[in-house]
């Protein structure tokens, strides 16, 4: 397996948020950043799509998905450095495979597909579509959403990953997903914080910071 696509050992709870477009992935990801004091991974490939459509007017490419990969893991690796025990990932490559599967024809390039199905985690979010959808640049299938819902639940079944369903408003997502988690913290045990000099208590709670500007906890 390619190494930039390998998860660096690390003792701490990942949890990954996984499901369809305009799900509240996102959102949840910062809520639980926020509730567990911790850092979580964005989704790079939003950035990185988001950039070639504005310099490039292209959308997504079947090229770009090992790029993506890519840069998925190197955020998640640095950031888990970072975490406090937990660390709350939008996205992994099982989700990234999933995409390629479903929007270019069954294809996932073999390193991809090696890397999502090796790299594990110790409990996957599933996000229903029962959210509004919310347009952008990036979104292109509003009429699919349950045909896509069921080809992320379908991979997990598949691939044997522990998950639970989140259905409803953001404070039943969020209640039944602490609970969740905080089973699984108390099974754990030396988890890893973050270090305690002030340089890395500084990056800490600054990208937390960022995680929460524009954070409701009403709507969607």
């Amino acid at each position: 397996m390619e190494e930039a696509l390998k998860q660096k050992p690390i003792n701490i709870v990942k949890i990954v948020l996984f499901g369809p477009e305009s799900s509240g992935k996102t959102t949840l990801s910062k809520q639980l950043a926020r509730h567990y004091n911790t850092v979580w991974a964005p989704e790079f490939a939003r950035e990185y799509l988001q950039n070639k459509w504005n310099n490039e007017r292209k959308t997504c490419e079947n090229s770009d998905l090992l790029p993506i990969a890519r840069g998925q893991m190197k955020l998640e690796n640095e950031l888990a450095e970072k975490a406090d025990k937990i660390l709350i990932c939008d996205t992994d490559l099982l989700e990234t495979k999933v995409y390629s599967e479903e929007y270019y024809g069954g294809f996932v390039d073999t390193e991809l597909e090696k890397a999502a199905i090796e790299n594990t985690y110790d409990l996957y979010l599933l996000t229903y579509i029962d959210t509004p959808w919310e347009e952008d640049d990036l979104r292109d299938r509003p009429d699919l959403r349950l045909e896509m819902f069921q080809a992320f639940e379908n991979t997990l079944k598949k691939y044997h990953r522990p998950y639970i369903l989140l259905k409803g408003n953001k404070q039943t997502r969020f209640e039944y997903a602490t609970l969740e988690i905080d089973k699984i913290l108390k099974e754990k045990t030396n988890l890893k914080s973050f270090s305690k000099n002030l340089s890395d208590l500084d990056l800490h709670f600054l990208h937390q910071q960022n995680s929460d500007l524009n954070f409701n906890t009403n709507d969607y």
